[in-house]
């Protein structure tokens, strides 16, 4: 350890040079301090030289083992924050801790940094607005999914609606990236959507163009495209890729079309009723919505 190190470094340059004051004055201690620590030294080896805490620890304000081993299991697994720790102990194993407790076992277990490559969050640089009456935007993108089977490389396209005001989402997997199935998955958004969509926003992809807007408008549906090279107006579709990436198509195998379309209904139930969501503060989606369609539209 450091401390360890420092002392000693302290105890090997007052030796060499015989001046216990002028070491002292050269590292900033005082000589009562070396004292202490020579004493603490000669009695318990290195153990002596760790600091010790300033007041004496209370075991009854600390978080109980069964939840710190709990709290540790999610962060080796995972690799989750302290308030997604939080959120999933009390959602998953009806364990409550805070934020700042579990923070507290984190350091004390020196699991407070991330392992070197994983991800880190960015610095923000814009500011993001939301809606606030489910429907009221939908913003609608495709991810291109790559799987390998027998050697060869297979591609699937996933059509993604995500609803702007609870980050509700609709997922559909095709094999085609088409206008054709743009439209599918509009008709299959307003067919199973508790809510009336008034706005669907995109990007400029070939799969939106005049067939997939003149549908939209008969639908009595509003259509607007975001500026030419700006991923980040389409970004709460943007960000529930990056959790479908990591969280689903990269643990999931390719056999048929029919496997793959049963696991993405699998993961959008589990997406939308059970996974916790940082910008919804712990909540999944569907338990946002039910509130905003409770809370009536002069509540929201």
């Amino acid at each position: 350890m450091r401390d360890i190190a420092r002392k000693k470094r302290v105890f090997a340059y007052a030796e060499e040079i015989g001046n216990i004051a002028k070491a002292c004055r050269y590292f900033g201690i005082s000589p009562e301090t070396f004292c202490d620590w020579s004493k603490r030294y000669a009695t318990r080896g290195d153990a002596g030289l760790v600091n010790s805490k300033p007041c004496p620890q209370n075991p009854k304000l600390r978080v109980p083992q069964a939840i710190e081993a709990k709290i540790l299991y999610l962060r080796r697994k995972y690799h989750f924050g302290p308030a997604r720790i939080a959120w999933s102990l009390e959602r998953y194993f009806d364990m409550k801790a805070s934020t700042s407790g579990v923070y507290q076992v984190l350091v004390r277990n020196g699991m407070n940094v991330l392992p070197k490559g994983k991800r880190t969050r960015a610095v923000k640089s814009f500011k993001r607005h939301e809606k606030r009456v489910p429907g009221r935007r939908v913003q609608i993108d495709v991810k291109f999914l790559t799987f390998h089977k027998g050697g060869r490389k297979i591609r699937r396209y996933q059509f993604t609606a995500i609803d702007d005001a609870t980050r509700a989402g609709v997922l559909r997997v095709y094999d085609r990236h088409t206008q054709a199935n743009a439209i599918d998955l509009v008709d299959h958004v307003r067919r199973t959507s508790p809510f009336r969509i008034h706005t669907v926003q995109i990007d400029n992809g070939h799969e939106y163009q005049a067939k997939f807007h003149w549908h939209c408008e008969d639908l009595g549906m509003t259509h607007v495209y975001i500026k030419p090279r700006s991923p980040h107006l389409n970004g709460k579709v943007e960000r529930s890729h990056k959790t479908d990436a990591e969280e689903f198509s990269q643990l999931v195998g390719y056999v048929d079309d029919i496997d793959i379309r049963s696991k993405l209904k699998e993961w959008e139930s589990y997406y939308n009723c059970h996974r916790p969501h940082a910008a919804l503060k712990g909540k999944a989606p569907f338990e946002v919505l039910r509130e905003r369609l409770l809370s009536g539209p002069g509540k929201v």
